[in-house]
């Protein structure tokens, strides 16, 4: 598997991997995360113009898109946890992923990435994604709470260390 930066020119064909994961989403019963679109394409194309959307292929066909960023406190809704982070210290977050459903497990190939440039990692999703939580569980993440987002929701958090 090969992960590299998106690529602005990509951006149309990055998009329907969203709507493929909304529509996932829903059939999964998690009718309430990505909502009203999330995430519109000015935001996609601002996580490849600032080097954070990542896209994972194999044998040159996308098979999954991911935002990557790391840096002490680079998420500011992780300031605050109704729990406890298994972890101190700089760490790198994972936002964003969906694929094409065609490669299995590619929340784990991509955490496995992201874990060789950062030896901390977080991240958080609604308490009704099931196949996400799940694939969360299988790479070894910890769950360690509940964090608030911007827009007041409430979402499920873990970390996982190298």
């Amino acid at each position: 598997m090969n992960i590299r930066p998106a690529l602005l020119s990509e951006l149309d064909a990055i998009m329907p991997l969203y709507d493929q994961g909304r529509a996932y989403m829903r059939q999964s019963g998690n009718a309430n995360q990505w909502i009203n679109g999330y995430p519109k394409w000015e935001m996609v194309a601002d996580d490849i113009r600032q080097g954070h959307l990542f896209v994972a292929e194999e044998a040159g066909e996308t098979a999954a898109v991911f935002c990557f960023f790391f840096g002490e406190d680079v998420e500011p809704t992780y300031r605050e946890i109704d729990g406890a982070w298994t972890a101190e210290g700089p760490y790198g977050v994972i936002h964003r992923i969906a694929s094409t459903g065609k490669f299995p497990r590619m929340v784990e190939v991509c955490t496995e990435w992201c874990l060789d440039r950062c030896p901390s990692l977080k991240i958080d999703t609604h308490r009704d994604n099931a196949p996400m939580r799940s694939a969360l569980d299988r790479c070894g993440f910890t769950y360690c709470g509940v964090i608030v987002i911007d827009d007041g929701s409430e979402r499920v958090a873990y970390q996982k260390t190298k």
